[in-house]
C-alpha cells in the first residue's frame, strides 16, 4: 500500500472513530443526563447536546488557525483526540465517582467538544487535501461518516441498557485509539484556513455556494433534530428502551450510510438538481410522516424511507460544492460546507428541543419537515438557473 492510500485509510479511520464515539451517546441521552445529575429530561438532554456543538462551532477556527501557524496538522489531531478522550473519561467519572452539578457537567461537555472538533475537522481537512483524486477522498470521508453514525446509534443503545455511563467509557477509549492512529500519518503543511470568516469569504466570491450551504445546514438540522427529539419521541410514544431506540435511529443511519456512494454516482450521471430538489422535498414529508406514525412499525418504515432520501440528496449537495468552487478552492469550500452543517446540528437541537417542549412532538416534527420542504421550493428557481460543469466527484460527467 502506498503512502497516500495508507494515509487515506488512517484518516478515514480517525473520522469514523470520532463519529462513532459521538453517536454512541444519542440513543441513551435521557438516561445519561439523569445519571449525570439532571432533573429534567428534554431540557437537560438538549443542553447536553448543545454544549458540544456550540464548542464545535466556536473552536473549529481556533484549531485551524493554530495548525496554520505551526505549519503542521498531525500533532493537533492527536492533541484533539487525547483531549476528547480525557473529556469523555471526565464525564464518566462525574457520573460514577464525583458529585459535580449538572452545570459543571455541561462545562466539561463543552471542553470535550472543543477538543474533539480539532481531531475531526483537521482529519477531514487532511483527507480532502490528499493526492489521488478528490472523488476517492470524498468517498472515503462519506463512508467513514456514514458507518460511524450507523454503528454508533445501535451500539450506544445496547451499551446504555447495561449502564448509562458505558457509552462514555467506550467513547474515551475510541478517542485514544484515534490519537494513536493519526501519528502514523505523514504530516502535510496546511494550505487553507477553516473558519466562519473563511466560509463567508468563499460565499462572497462564489455566491452560488449559498445553495449547497443552505441545504447542508437544513439537512444537518434535521439530523440534530432526530438525535434529540427523535430519541425522546420514540421512547415516549412507543415506550422503547435505549436499545430499541438505538435500533430505530439505525433504521435511518444504515441506508443513509450505505447508499450515499451509489446515489452520488447517480448524481454524476443525471445531475445534482433532481436528487437535491426531489430528495429534499420528499425527505421533509418523510420527517413529518414519522412524527405522525400511529405504530412503531410504521415509524420504523418511515425512518428507513427518510434514510434512503437523505442518501439521495446528501452526496449530490456535497458534490455541488465541488462543482461550484474553483479547483484550487474546493477544500476551503468543503470546510465551509461542514461548518454550516455544524451550525445546522446546533440549530436542530435548539429549535427541535424548544418547539417540542412548548408545543409537543407532533408540532416539532411538522416544523422540522416543513423547513426542508420550504427550502426546496424557495431554491427551485435558483437551482434551475445554475449551469456549471460537474466535477468527477463519484465518477461522472458534464453538467449540473
Amino acid at each position: 500500500m502506498d503512502r497516500t492510500r495508507r494515509d487515506r485509510a488512517l484518516l478515514a479511520a480517525v473520522v469514523f472513530t470520532v463519529l462513532l464515539a459521538q453517536t454512541l451517546l444519542y440513543p441513551g441521552v435521557p438516561d445519561l443526563v439523569a445519571a449525570l445529575g439532571a432533573t429534567t429530561e428534554l431540557d437537560a438532554s438538549m443542553w447536553f447536546l448543545v454544549a458540544e456543538f456550540a464548542a464545535f462551532v466556536a473552536f473549529v477556527g481556533v484549531w485551524g488557525a493554530a495548525s496554520d501557524a505551526a505549519g503542521r496538522r498531525v500533532p493537533f489531531i492527536a492533541a484533539g483526540s487525547v483531549g476528547g478522550c480525557v473529556g469523555y473519561a471526565a464525564l464518566a467519572a462525574a457520573g460514577a465517582v464525583t458529585t459535580l452539578s449538572f452545570e459543571a457537567v455541561l462545562v466539561v461537555r463543552a471542553l470535550q467538544g472543543a477538543a474533539t472538533i480539532g481531531a475531526f475537522s483537521l482529519a477531514m481537512t487532511m483527507l480532502m487535501d490528499l493526492a489521488g483524486g478528490h472523488g476517492r477522498n470524498m468517498g472515503a470521508a462519506g463512508i467513514a461518516i456514514g458507518l460511524g453514525t450507523a454503528t454508533g446509534a445501535p451500539l450506544g443503545g445496547q451499551l446504555t441498557e447495561l449502564d448509562p455511563l458505558a457509552p462514555l467509557v467506550l467513547a474515551s477509549a475510541l478517542l485514544l485509539a484515534a490519537g494513536a492512529l493519526v501519528v502514523r500519518v505523514d504530516d502535510r503543511t496546511p494550505e487553507r484556513e477553516e473558519s466562519l470568516r473563511a466560509a463567508l469569504d468563499d460565499l462572497v466570491g462564489t455566491p452560488a455556494l449559498g445553495i449547497p450551504y443552505a441545504f447542508g445546514f437544513i439537512d444537518r438540522l434535521t439530523a440534530g433534530f432526530f438525535a434529540l427529539v427523535g430519541t425522546l419521541y420514540f421512547r415516549a410514544a412507543f415506550d422503547l428502551g435505549a436499545g430499541n431506540t438505538g435500533l430505530m435511529l439505525a433504521l435511518f443511519f444504515a441506508p443513509f450510510a450505505l447508499l450515499q456512494y451509489p446515489f452520488g454516482a447517480l448524481s454524476d450521471r443525471v445531475g445534482r438538481r433532481l436528487p437535491i430538489l426531489a430528495g429534499s422535498a420528499l425527505y421533509g414529508l418523510g420527517v413529518v410522516a414519522v412524527g405522525r406514525a400511529p405504530t412503531v412499525e410504521l415509524a420504523g418504515a418511515g425512518m428507513v424511507l427518510v434514510g434512503v432520501l437523505g442518501a439521495l440528496m446528501a452526496p449530490a449537495t456535497m458534490a455541488l460544492v465541488t462543482d461550484l468552487a474553483p479547483a484550487s478552492e474546493r477544500g476551503a469550500a468543503m470546510g465551509g460546507f461542514n461548518l454550516f452543517g455544524s451550525l445546522g446540528f446546533l440549530a436542530g437541537f435548539l429549535v427541535g428541543g424548544t418547539v417540542a417542549d412548548a408545543y409537543g412532538f407532533e408540532t416539532a416534527f411538522l416544523v422540522a419537515g416543513s423547513v426542508e420542504v420550504l427550502l426546496a421550493l424557495v431554491t427551485l428557481p435558483v437551482l434551475l438557473r445554475l449551469d456549471v460543469e460537474r466535477a468527477e466527484t463519484f465518477g461522472g460527467t458534464e453538467e449540473a
